[in-house]
């Protein structure tokens, strides 16, 4: 009988925050539509290395594993992506798997993506009505608005264009393209819009949207074809506008 074809695996691993990064190799029997979280479920389910010697199970994030949460990124084979969508049989032999290098890690494939959440409040990602009580229907979007910024909407926060861009490191401020995009959106939003301003003066300071290089990875990496770089350009506009406004004064109380 001929013997059943291997997946070889090397994974960059790491015991904690501050301990030291290495590799290890993992080699599994393939399997039909097997992906890279499959993969990491079976080194989990027998933790043993391509020596044949014990080791710890290997951590990584995951949720929905439909490419909707945006917990499993990692670099797979050099390229940020998510590990859920990654099939083995598209992907060179052997499969290197690293966690990326923009967020600090936890352990393992894990890591801890804070700044870009942190970024998040920083513009006022959110439309700021808390429900306590009923403020009736709300404003209607034209349809053709509604389609583009359901393309917008698509954001999973899965750091993947902040890993992409080469302006997001631990010298710069730089917020990155995805807090950019959610600045559009809901700038877009009619109810929304009550706080434009705010969101914009806040991209229009450190680490803020003179931070962007215009290396247009981000659109290039983002696993939802999210236009990053159209609302970048679009925001460039606004906060060009909103710096007017600041100088010579708004017709608006």
């Amino acid at each position: 009988m001929s013997e059943a074809k291997k997946v070889r695996f090397i994974i960059t691993r790491q015991e904690g925050p501050d301990e030291d990064s290495y590799t290890q190799e993992f080699e599994l029997e393939h399997r039909p539509n097997m992906n890279v979280i499959s993969a990491l479920m079976e080194v989990r389910r027998n933790p043993v290395d391509a020596n044949g010697n014990p080791t710890s199970p290997v951590i990584w994030d995951m949720n929905c594993l439909e490419e909707v949460c945006g917990a499993c990124s990692m670099i797979i084979n050099g390229k940020p992506r998510q590990s859920c969508t990654a099939l083995v049989d598209q992907l060179e032999q052997p499969i290197r798997l690293e966690p990326m290098k923009t967020f600090p890690v936890i352990r393992d494939l894990m890591v801890d993506r804070s700044r870009m959440f942190d970024s998040l409040k920083r513009v006022k990602a959110w439309i700021p009505i808390d429900g306590t009580y009923d403020l009736g229907p709300g404003p209607r979007m034209a349809e053709n608005k509604r389609q583009w910024a359901y393309e917008l909407s698509k954001c999973m926060t899965c750091g993947v264009c902040l890993e992409a861009c080469p302006n997001v490191n631990d010298n710069s401020e730089f917020i990155g393209p995805a807090a950019l995009s959610q600045v559009r959106l809901f700038n877009a939003h009619p109810t929304g819009e009550m706080n434009k301003s705010e969101r914009l003066e806040a991209l229009m300071g450190d680490g803020g949207l003179a931070n962007c290089g215009n290396s247009q990875n981000c659109v290039q990496s983002c696993p939802k074809g999210i236009p990053l770089t159209t609302s970048i350009a679009a925001l460039n506009r606004d906060t060009a506008l909103q710096s007017f406004k600041n100088f010579f004064g708004s017709d608006r109380t």
